[in-house]
């Protein structure tokens, strides 16, 4: 049998409390081994699931650590590249949440690094590994609707009361394009395979993030629309429209937090066939992947060059995007 692969932590963000460190604990050929923070008090709930675990004071101190295989790196935003290089320089893989870069041209610097050493860098996508996701690219591919024609998502939740969060804030890279726009558009990009040619859109801002955006966009065989929000009540969808049929997704990006991940194929009559997924951790399936990938060498499903295709579309909108 193999050796699981070996993770750390840098940083003990709520999300990697809650969803990221019990996935990596649970995942199958892995092993939460270490966690970096200068707060004893924020490293107990860890600790409370992954007993064993060894706790460092700074970032640099679990980097040195040469039992350590990967690290996970759910830091602000502003500082995703700086950790993930200075993670592969000490000779780690690296998964590192959304988005990675501030800007598309910055993916180049880690991509030079991967190359470089032959280490794993990804971003931590993790719809991708979700078998909705791979569902609905299989129907989509086989021509289950038809020639498609539309595509169209939706990604809101509302945290203005929250003032302190990073999400709020422009110096760490808030804004709801950063934060979940990333899963509007590479969820059409990876369903599709195609990129956008034109795109328009309108912002709202609010202290300086994006708090609401509107995009339209034509790809090469179909238009697209989407709105994204970190001022509106709590929703998600995506849907694929073609001539024949139609697959919309009820919990696309957040499934069993925000509800069922159901798939919704409606076909010509008003049949609706569902397919329901009540028990997939898309969180566990991508530490997996992660590990099926250091180990075995299987190509891994969300490369960095895939993550940039959908920072260059969110560059653009910001670059394009008129004030609402």
């Amino acid at each position: 049998m193999q050796k699981p692969v070996r993770w750390g932590i840098l940083g003990a963000a709520k999300f990697a409390r809650e969803f990221m460190g019990p996935a990596i604990h649970a995942a199958k050929g892995a092993q939460l081994v270490a966690l970096a923070t200068s707060s004893p008090e924020k490293a107990k709930p860890f600790q409370a699931f992954c007993p064993d675990l060894t706790v460092y004071d700074d970032y640099d101190a679990l980097l040195a650590d040469p039992s350590i295989d990967a690290v996970y790196v759910p830091l602000p935003n502003h500082l995703h590249v700086e950790w993930s290089l200075k993670a592969m320089a000490a000779g780690k893989h690296v998964l590192c949440e959304k988005p990675m870069t501030m800007q598309a041209d910055e993916f180049d610097q880690l991509i030079a690094k991967r190359d470089e050493t032959g280490l794993l860098a990804a971003e931590a996508y993790m719809i991708v590994h979700h078998p909705q996701w791979q569902m609905v690219k299989r129907l989509i591919d086989e021509g289950a609707i038809g020639k498609l024609a539309h595509v169209s998502g939706i990604f809101s939740y509302d945290n203005r009361e929250d003032t302190g969060n990073i999400r709020n804030r422009a110096d760490t890279g808030g804004g709801g394009l950063r934060d979940i726009g990333v899963y509007v558009f590479g969820a059409a990009r990876y369903v599709t395979g195609q990129e956008p040619k034109t795109i328009s859109a309108s912002i709202q801002w609010d202290n300086g993030v994006d708090a609401l955006t509107e995009i339209q966009a034509q790809f090469p065989e179909f238009s697209y629309s989407a709105y994204v929000s970190i001022r509106m009540h709590p929703y998600q969808e995506m849907v694929f429209h073609g001539e024949t049929g139609l697959i919309r997704l009820t919990a696309p990006f957040n499934a069993r937090s925000f509800g069922e991940a159901r798939v919704e194929l409606h076909r010509e009559g008003l049949e609706v066939q569902v397919t329901r997924f009540p028990a997939d951790d898309q969180y566990k399936l991508q530490v997996e992947a992660f590990g099926r990938s250091v180990r075995d060498g299987v190509q891994y499903p969300c490369p960095l060059e895939f993550s940039r295709g959908t920072q260059e579309m969110i560059d653009t909108i910001f670059n394009v995007a008129t004030s609402a």
